[in-house]
């Protein structure tokens, strides 16, 4: 039971104490029971949002075990649908069930569908189609800034692929007037930084068609049937979005020549490819789905996917000879204040034996140059020492690899 006023004990000395120390001790009383006043109103404060937490919790694993209490759902595909209803076929084991369905729930379905079915076989709900997110996420939204015009020294490769990809999806009828069916794959094969990735990145800024890119190391997974069934989502998502172009690039991570190895991570790998061709070439129809291959290992691809119909053109992405190499020098330094004693033919006799990307990385570093020596203009002096400079460094990391090696 609380005190009444009567039972507190009063801060002072009744008969003793004055008036302003009567006054004086009250005050003291009062700042202590507000401050205690406080205290409390804090630690409510406290006892409140620890209690909505709990709430939370409370209401999560309420809901929870209420569908821990559902009956559980399982998977089947229609087989048929007939008047009396429509046939399904459970997924795992195999059961085929005639069971009814809402008219409006018929309009939904047709064979091949997926739908949710509960302990009695009647039809739930609908279900998406199942393919891969990671399938999805490949295909590119937006175009790459790279045209044509910035590939040097590439026209025969760039004509061979324009011939194979863009003109079947822009002017198919020339084929028809023909009579040939046209190419459906494309090979680029050559040294690394020779332009293969760029031409494909090219051919999706050129055409409408949905493009869907991926690296031949990202089908490559520890659990079985798990890269192969991302091979079939891939087409299945190119099918759905046709027309489509599928690029591959470093394909020789999954297609390379098969051998007699038992282990387990080979023979996934093999899975694989066995789907992959069955893709490219197979019973079922393709559809108007084009494939663009990318590799720096040609030796070590399979004979199975190089043959026609998989690829139908092979096409060797060298490095540049002189002129190419002058052209690509022009291609990087449009954007760049050169100075007028920069002689194109001369750095392109200079850089011998270098690839694009090379070039690349020479005009890079002879910008950088200019930039520490806080000059604007670049010079045919940077663009010399640049050369040497990268020139330095690849003969350093060559005798460190022969080193480990």
């Amino acid at each position: 039971m609380s005190d009444t006023v009567n039972d507190v004990d009063l801060p002072y000395d009744e008969e003793t104490a004055s008036q302003q120390e009567k006054i004086q001790a009250l005050r003291e009383r009062l700042d202590i029971l507000e401050s205690q006043n406080e205290e409390m109103r804090d630690k409510l404060l406290d006892a409140n949002a620890e209690n909505n937490k709990y709430q939370q919790k409370l209401e999560r694993l309420t809901h929870e075990n209420k569908k821990l209490k559902q009956s559980p759902l399982f998977v089947a595909t229609v087989q048929e649908i007939t008047n009396n209803g429509i046939v399904i076929k459970q997924h795992g084991n195999n059961q085929e069930a005639l069971t009814e369905v809402t008219d409006e729930m018929r309009t939904e379905l047709e064979p091949d569908t997926r739908v949710a079915v509960n302990n009695s076989l009647s039809v739930v709900k609908r279900l998406d189609d199942e393919t891969d997110v990671r399938a999805r996420v490949m295909q590119v939204e937006h175009s790459p800034s790279i045209r044509y015009d910035d590939i040097g020294g590439l026209e025969t490769q760039m004509q061979e692929v324009r011939e194979t990809v863009e003109m079947p999806l822009k002017s198919p009828e020339m084929f028809e007037t023909v009579g040939i069916q046209p190419p459906s794959g494309v090979l680029l094969y050559g040294p690394p930084g020779t332009g293969k990735t760029m031409l494909a990145k090219a051919v999706a800024n050129q055409t409408d068609a949905s493009f869907i890119k991926m690296a031949g190391s990202e089908l490559v997974h520890k659990f079985i049937g798990e890269g192969a069934k991302l091979v079939r989502d891939l087409f299945e998502v190119a099918r759905e979005n046709e027309p489509a172009v599928i690029f591959i690039d470093e394909i020789d991570a999954i297609a390379s020549k098969r051998t007699d190895s038992k282990t387990s991570g080979d023979a996934e790998v093999q899975r694989t490819m066995m789907q992959l061709l069955s893709e490219m070439d197979g019973f079922d129809e393709r559809g108007d789905v084009r494939i663009i291959a990318a590799t720096n290992r040609f030796d070590m691809l399979d004979e199975a996917i190089l043959r026609p119909g998989r690829f139908d053109r092979l096409i060797e992405v060298p490095k540049p000879g002189i002129e190419g190499r002058k052209i690509i020098f022009q291609i990087h330094t449009r954007e760049m204040n050169v100075s007028d004693n920069v002689e194109f033919e001369q750095l392109a006799e200079m850089a011998d034996d270098a690839s694009g990307a090379d070039i690349k990385a020479i005009c890079t570093e002879a910008g950088m140059f200019a930039i520490r020596e806080d000059r604007t203009e670049i010079g045919m002096g940077d663009f010399i020492e640049a050369w040497e400079k990268i020139q330095s460094e690849s003969n350093t990391d060559g005798d460190t690899a022969r080193a480990f090696a």
